[in-house]
């Protein structure tokens, strides 16, 4: 049984540490606020000029002037603390986001990643993608492990237009977990049910399996 979106979010919320900030995309990323761990205290920021922002509303008390990036109406905290756009960037650029968590639409086998735009199809524009990935200490993909149409996303070589090139450090998909390193990708846990031989058949990159492989 592959991963659902909320079994990817919580699997990504475990690669936050005490103590970091933090950046969730756009899409799955932005569950990833409904799984914190109690006994971690890490602080959100958004490309929009909000630090430190909590989960998700419940339904009914929902503040419309509230909302993160991704237009999504959030909440506040004791310590949540609003600037420019400007100013949030300038965060990002001069490194003082710990991780940030996105989704993508391919990733290769060298962690080049593409997320903003598919040739012929409306962009609104490219977003924080390409700051994030330039300027984040650590970078987590959450996605899909193949298209609507069956196809993998995880490739040797993107073929769509790169968002950055060889900046992804660790990638969670539907079927398993992936780390970037120097040698390549490994493979270093699997999805419930989901075999070796699936992932094989779904994966064009290369990838080597680690010694301690979570089943």
């Amino acid at each position: 049984m592959a991963w659902t979106r909320e079994d990817m979010a919580r699997r990504a919320a475990q690669e936050l540490e005490d103590g970091f900030y933090v950046n969730l995309g756009i899409g799955i990323p932005t569950l990833v606020a409904n799984y914190i761990d109690e006994g971690i205290d890490v602080t959100l920021q958004s490309e929009n000029g909000m630090l430190g922002m909590g989960p998700f509303p419940f339904e009914g008390e929902e503040d419309p002037d509230l909302i993160n990036a991704g237009k999504q109406t959030i909440t506040e905290l004791r310590r949540t603390s609003y600037f420019s756009s400007a100013d949030s960037f300038g965060m990002i650029r001069g490194g003082h986001i710990d991780l940030s968590i996105l989704g993508a639409m391919e990733v290769s086998e060298t962690g080049d990643i593409a997320n903003w735009m598919i040739p012929g199809k409306m962009v609104k524009g490219m977003g924080g993608a390409m700051d994030l990935v330039a300027g984040v200490k650590r970078v987590v993909v959450v996605m899909d492990h193949t298209s609507k149409a069956g196809e993998p996303k995880l490739l040797k070589q993107c073929s769509l237009p790169l968002t950055g090139t060889g900046v992804v450090d660790l990638i969670i998909t539907t079927m398993g977990v992936f780390e970037v390193t120097a040698d390549g990708l490994v493979l270093k846990e699997l999805a419930p049910d989901v075999s070796l031989d699936d992932i094989k058949a779904s994966t064009e990159a290369a990838f080597t399996v680690s010694d301690t492989l979570a089943a």
